[in-house]
């Protein structure tokens, strides 16, 4: 009988061996019901073989192999097998990880046919600029594989230059795979591709699609069907059969990296996935990662650039710093800052304040006793949102009434301290009370629909002044907007994580390119305290090249990435000591002498030390070469696998590591 080697979505780094009545190596690929313990799963089949290691007559036999699908193909599960090994994850999480959730299921639930798209209405194309022509020309989907980073400022049109692309490779017969940071930015872009493919498939797979309608995308995808697809990361291990061009828009940002079960980044899968297949892939910022720089220093990555915006009326805005150490501020807001919203307001021009703190005040807190309203389940002060009378924890969730008096001394005098998006937007209704003010956050923007309905109040002039936080910072257009202001930008510039500097630099990047993107004119003033820092000297010369240079010595010196590779063990448990005695136990295997070109350093709390109740700690791992770093990686996780460890106490191994 032949034995059909499964991979189930469990934590185990091995593939299960089940006997089967009928099957061939054609079905390799397809899914297949399988007992398990007392129970029944799901998994894939990912070879038919004659033999195992175990005695057949130990052997389980596997039950229905279903058919409902064509089989999963080579290539998607090799992509998924080279994610398993580098980021030290079971595969068979992986594989699975990858379907939608109806696929996953025993019984699969009967789907009714969707609902067609609406025709829409084919827009012309524009002039290109000798820049972003120059740009289309050097990638070459006949050529194989290359990777490209495209580097624009701001309203270059680097939007423009992934259209004319995915033009030529619909013209060759290929399917493109086009990813975005965040699920908000979506409903613009995909409105726009619409709109100048109307007679191609377009499908968009992200996690704030029904479970239907997301299964639906995946099958049309998978079948050659739809000729587009435009998702966010987890999109990158979506089957495709004629895949011909993979670009990632805004490829610097942090949403890119997966923060839980697989630790994986889409945009480092997507560049070995377009190796694997032998097809271009365009990576596109105004600001970015560093490790993509460093990478088109080097000529691993072909640089194309945008210098200028793509509008000839409009050009970059001129950045202000305004230093504050001498003022006195009004809820953080300076009078220059109002002056110039005044203006604004005056020529029916949009204001933009930028905070990226939601909520009404970072923090309540008491004046009699200091009491603070901290979260009972993390290392993290609880945020008052006062529009719904609540305390809020962003780091787990947690969330209880506003108390009424002091729950230590009873003093009823309490206070909220700082200001988030909610306690500016007040304030400045009261400053400007004829103004149409529209608050742009998480929390006043909590579903798709939400956010199609807020950009169309403000592309439609239904908003004066807009205060928002990342939300706004990148992939919008507004062209009745010419005055962006930042606050509280000074906190990210000594915090201690390394990566702080570049990340802050390229928020504010991105905030102030919302300015100015038209005809009118545009202008940002930053308020800060230290307005003499390289930074905002990058920042008012819109000089990337520059700050990324200064950064890349300063990394080089230090010896951390792209100059080095890292892993990070964690571990989490109810006791903080439990977590550091299993990070030392990890830290003392002897498996780590046999591999002198990787470091391990000792264990440390984690910065965020404790959340959702739990005590969490890590341990670095970091070595000066990627292969020895990836050969020492499997020997150690097997080695850790074996360690005792509290019933609760909980670990996993990030590689390449983007939160410290």
């Amino acid at each position: 009988m032949p034995v059909l080697r499964v991979a189930l979505d469990l934590p185990l780094h091995r593939l299960f061996d089940y006997v089967a009545e009928v099957a061939s190596p054609a079905d390799i690929g397809r899914r297949v019901r399988v007992p398990f313990g007392r129970g029944e799963k799901l998994g894939v089949i990912v070879d038919v073989v004659d033999d195992s290691d175990w005695p057949l007559a130990q052997l389980k036999t596997a039950g229905e192999i279903l058919s409902d699908l064509p089989p999963l193909p080579a290539d998607f599960l090799k992509l998924c097998e080279f994610a398993s090994a580098y980021y030290q994850a079971a595969f068979g999480e992986v594989v699975m990880q990858a379907l939608p959730v109806g696929l996953k299921r025993l019984a699969p639930p009967v789907r009714r046919n969707g609902r067609a798209a609406a025709a829409v209405k084919a827009v012309a194309q524009p002039e290109l600029t000798d820049e972003q022509s120059l740009a289309v020309n050097a990638v070459d989907p006949a050529a194989g594989f290359a990777a490209h980073l495209l580097h624009g400022v701001t309203g270059s049109g680097k939007t423009e230059v992934y259209l004319r692309l995915i033009e030529r490779a619909l013209a060759a017969g290929r399917q493109v795979l086009l990813l975005v940071p965040e699920i908000n930015l979506t409903p613009q872009l995909e409105g726009r591709v619409r709109a100048r493919f109307p007679a191609a498939g377009v499908v968009s797979l992200h996690s704030e699609l029904a479970e239907a309608a997301r299964e639906r995308n995946w099958r049309a995808a998978f079948a050659g069907e739809a000729e587009i697809v435009l998702g966010t990361r987890l999109a990158i291990f979506t089957p495709l059969p004629r895949l011909g061009l993979i670009v990632i828009d805004e490829e610097h940002d942090a949403s890119f990296k997966q923060q839980d079960g697989m630790r994986y980044s889409a945009r480092d899968v997507g560049v070995f996935r377009a190796h694997q297949l032998g097809i271009p892939i365009l990576l596109g910022s105004a600001t970015p990662s560093l490790e993509s720089w460093a990478n088109a220093q080097s000529q691993r990555y072909q640089l194309l650039t945008l210098r200028q915006r793509a509008n000839p009326e409009a050009s970059l805005p001129v950045v202000h710093i305004l230093d504050t150490r001498q003022m006195v501020l009004q809820e953080g807001v300076s009078a220059a800052l109002i002056a110039a919203i005044t203006e604004k307001l005056g020529r029916s021009e949009q204001s933009l304040v930028f905070l990226n703190r939601r909520g009404y005040a970072p923090v309540l807190a008491c004046p009699a006793c200091g009491w603070v309203s901290r979260c009972t389940r993390c290392a993290a002060n609880m945020v008052l949102h006062l529009a719904d009378r609540r305390l809020r924890c962003h780091h787990c969730g947690c969330e209880h009434r506003v108390p009424k008096a002091c729950p230590t001394c009873g003093n009823q005098d309490i206070h909220p301290f700082g200001r988030g998006t909610q306690r500016l937007e007040g304030w400045l209704q009261e400053q400007f009370p004829e103004a149409r003010i529209l608050r742009v956050d998480r929390d006043s923007v909590k579903s798709r629909k939400q956010w199609e309905t807020m950009l169309e109040r403000i592309h439609g002039g239904e908003a004066d002044i807009l205060v928002g936080t990342q939300m706004l910072a990148k992939g919008h257009d507004f062209p009745k907007l010419t005055l962006v202001g930042v606050l509280g930008a000074d906190s990210a510039l000594f915090a201690a994580d390394w990566r702080a500097p570049e990340r802050l630099f390229a928020q504010l990047m991105q905030v102030a390119g919302r300015a100015g993107r038209a005809e009118l004119k545009g202008e940002v003033v930053i308020q800060t305290q230290y307005p003499d820092h390289s930074l905002y000297a990058a920042l008012v010369k819109h000089d990337y090249p520059g700050f990324a240079a200064t950064l890349l010595k300063e990394r080089e010196q230090a010896g951390f990435p792209p100059y080095a590779f890292q892993a990070m063990l964690r571990a989490e448990a109810p006791q903080m000591a439990d977590s550091l005695a299993f990070l030392t136990a990890a830290a003392a295997l002897p498996e780590i002498g046999e591999h002198e070109n990787v470091i391990v350093y000792d264990p440390i709390p984690m910065k965020m030390a404790r959340l959702a109740s739990l005590e969490r700690a890590q341990l670095l791992v970091e070595s000066h070469s990627r292969p020895a770093l990836q050969a020492f990686l499997p020997r150690w996780r097997e080695a850790v696998e074996g360690l005792k460890a509290p019933g609760k106490l909980r670990w996993h191994i990030e590689v390449d590591p983007f939160e410290f």
